[in-house]
């Protein structure tokens, strides 16, 4: 069984900085995009950052220059480095994840993790 488990969240000040984290576990054979997106009360989930197995990013302009997406293969890792927080990045974050487990590709989601970002 597969699962992704986030850490990271909190609550910050605006102009502050916050970096999830997502392990993915479990029978996994390879692990294709990975990503973050968001959403916040009231709106449609959003995605704030992907990044494919060979390193190539993806950002929404609302976040580019201020969030950086990384991952570690090694590890099955992804983390969202979150700079110059805004108000209105206050949204619950999801770690998402294609990934080649027992002879195909599936979507996975994590939990998700709360951040809250105070004016």
């Amino acid at each position: 069984q597969v699962q992704l488990v986030e850490s990271g969240g909190g609550l910050v000040q605006a102009g502050g900085s916050l970096r999830l984290s997502c392990a993915a576990s479990g029978s996994i054979f390879s692990i294709n995009v990975m990503g973050w997106y968001r959403q916040a009360p009231g709106k449609q989930r959003e995605l704030v950052a992907a990044v494919t197995s060979n390193g190539i990013t993806n950002y929404p302009d609302s976040v580019k220059g201020r969030f950086t997406i990384s991952r570690d293969n090694a590890k099955n890792t992804v983390y969202l480095q979150m700079n110059s927080l805004k108000p209105e990045d206050t949204a619950v974050y999801y770690c998402n994840a294609l990934i080649g487990s027992r002879g195909y590709y599936k979507d996975y989601w994590g939990q998700g993790t709360q951040v809250t970002v105070s004016s």
